[in-house]
């Protein structure tokens, strides 16, 4: 994704915090379920002992802290998450959900809040490149529901590529290791710190350039119900005031090596 295009986006989201920092101040959340996808670590998965863990998780018990308000965490396969939130079966997605055109046609969004690359990743000898033309007549991987499955199926099936859809992250990069499939397409950071650090790994790599698509790929935010103003108000501005206070940067630090974060902070 373009400078340009994220800017339009925080730009647009800063403009609508604004517009309702009035009916914030006298909504009271009292209770925020989020739905999370377990299979995606850093972002969120889930230790021996059955609790859940990652960067979301830490996001959203932060938000839900600053606004005084009960997190209650609902486990979904991603591809599942819009149809659910639509169904009133939890308040929020919080789960590495990045804006695009098609999603802000069923949902509404949060204001962005970090910005990370799409890659390959294959055999470390392979050498590929997210082309049409460097993988045609290879099988990629792709998690149910996600950005880069419509990617995929948009831009390479057409071409003579097999895309191979999975219904967890896990599931895809199990199928990578055992040579079922020639790559997997995933968030760069998801793949670097929570699939290239594991032993089984050590054959892999990410691979090629990062790829962008105006419109289909966007920074990440929480998606909201359409309508819920009162519960995307005070989230916004629960997000501001965590950037400003450093609690944002704590977040990001412990569990990622760049900066990825979009939400202007305080120096």
């Amino acid at each position: 994704m373009t400078n340009r295009t994220c800017h339009r986006f925080i730009k647009a989201g800063v403009f609508a915090l604004v517009a309702s920092a009035a009916m914030s101040a006298q909504a009271k959340i009292h209770t925020i379920r989020f739905a999370v996808d377990p299979t995606y670590p850093p972002f969120e998965s889930k230790q021996p002992d059955g609790k859940l863990v990652g960067f979301d998780i830490d996001l959203g018990n932060a938000i839900c802290h600053q606004l005084q308000a009960k997190c209650v965490w609902k486990e979904s396969n991603f591809d599942t998450m819009i149809p659910a939130l639509k169904a009133r079966k939890f308040d929020g997605i919080l789960s590495d959900m990045g804006i695009t055109d098609a999603r802000l046609k069923e949902i509404n969004f949060s204001i962005p809040i970090y910005n990370t690359p799409i890659r390959l990743v294959s055999h470390k000898g392979k050498h590929l490149e997210p082309t049409a033309k460097s993988l045609k007549g290879l099988r990629v991987g792709v998690e149910q529901g996600t950005i880069q499955e419509t990617y995929a199926k948009a831009h390479w099936q057409p071409h003579g590529v097999e895309v191979v859809s999975y219904a967890d992250q896990s599931q895809v990069e199990s199928d990578l290791v055992s040579g079922r499939i020639d790559a997997l397409f995933t968030d760069a950071v998801q793949a670097q710190v929570g699939f290239l650090s594991k032993p089984e790994a050590k054959d892999f790599a990410l691979t090629g350039k990062a790829v962008s698509a105006e419109g289909l790929v966007g920074p990440t935010a929480i998606g909201l119900r359409k309508g819920d103003k009162k519960l995307k108000a005070a989230i916004d501005k629960a997000l501001v005031e965590l950037a400003k206070s450093g609690k944002l940067s704590q977040i990001e630090k412990k569990y990622f090596t760049t900066n990825v974060i979009v939400i202007p902070q305080n120096k």
